[in-house]
């Protein structure tokens, strides 16, 4: 599993509504996507839990090769045309897990990056996430949960669906406006290695 974001940060005053007919008309178009396995279309908007207007949608590759294909290929290139090149975060996967509420319709996403400090071991960090990512995946109304790490910069990336609001879950809040996941079941079930 390879984890991939890119933030579109909008303007203050950007009508939020394009982003949602943008995601209506065009994201069914990566529902057969090969390599997918899982994109889930995140918006934020400014004043609702949220200091900016952002259009940040979070892929799951579970094959490296779907994502070069997206990244190089036709749809990439439309974000590009439309909004400029964004910065590509990626992260390597390290646990995938279904969560309580499998099934259920995701309504909002969390995303924390959580930097693990010099004076901390490696593998200790990640033996304390994955702890953490297999509690959470146990709460209610959780569809699915993903943990990943950047090891140019020693940073976690938590991420969980959620078929509604989570009350105390730590993180930047998204709504869900389409989730695409042709490949979601060859993702793996639990940790990566």
């Amino acid at each position: 599993m390879h984890a991939m974001q890119y933030e579109i940060t909008l303007p203050a005053d950007y009508d939020m509504e394009i982003i949602r007919r943008r995601v209506a008309t065009r994201g069914h178009l990566l529902d057969g996507f090969p390599g997918l396995g899982l994109k889930a279309y995140l918006i934020r908007e400014r004043g609702e839990s949220s200091p900016v207007n952002q259009y940040a949608p979070m892929y799951l590759w579970s094959a490296p090769e779907g994502m070069n294909t997206f990244l190089w290929g036709p749809g990439f290139q439309g974000v590009v045309d439309d909004f400029g090149r964004p910065e590509v975060q990626h992260w390597t996967g390290l646990l995938h897990l279904e969560g309580s509420a499998p099934q259920a319709l995701p309504r909002t996403a969390v995303r924390r990056r959580e930097r693990i400090p010099d004076t901390v071991r490696p593998a200790e960090a990640v033996e304390a996430a994955l702890a953490e990512s297999r509690r959470s995946a146990t709460l209610p109304g959780v569809v699915a949960t993903a943990l990943a790490i950047d090891p140019r910069h020693w940073e976690l990336l938590h991420f969980s669906l959620w078929a509604q609001e989570p009350l105390g879950a730590p993180g930047d809040r998204y709504e869900v406006l389409h989730v695409s996941a042709p490949e979601r079941d060859l993702l793996g079930r639990g940790k990566q290695w």
